[in-house]
């Protein structure tokens, strides 16, 4: 089993090492790539077709302001998608939860907004599917 995380922005970096620390310290295995859905969806789809037939996949995504990039893989992938969106202060926050949370049918995201208790749900839904 494995985690993907999907950044849309390399500046994304500091939020997914907070998510990531915490998978190493629960030795769960995960690669990450940099890949926007508004600039670069051709990039997204090529990750979601290498991974649609390995088996144990679970994405994170982490995007911000228009959260694009967690429907886009949801939308086009079998596999559980977790979003983790970015913030800097409840105002950024807002913006982003509600990006997050609005997403059209069929489009399964499930949004954790504390990167510790992203990383937590991963190993849960790792054991669960055991």
């Amino acid at each position: 089993m494995k985690t993907i995380i999907i950044m849309g922005s390399i500046s994304d970096e500091p939020w997914a090492k907070r998510i990531t620390d915490k998978l190493d310290a629960m030795g769960i295995t995960w690669e990450q790539h940099s890949a926007s859905a508004h600039k670069e969806p051709q990039k997204v789809l090529e990750i979601l077709d290498k991974n649609a037939d390995v088996e144990g996949i679970i994405y994170i995504t982490i995007a911000g302001r228009s959260n694009a990039l967690s429907g886009f893989v949801a939308a086009n992938s079998e596999k559980p998608t977790l979003a983790c969106p970015p913030f800097s202060d409840k105002v950024d926050m807002l913006v982003n939860i509600h990006s997050t949370l609005q997403m059209p049918s069929n489009t399964p995201v499930l949004t954790v907004l504390d990167p510790g208790n992203c990383a937590l749900a991963v190993k849960r839904i790792m054991d669960f599917s055991h």
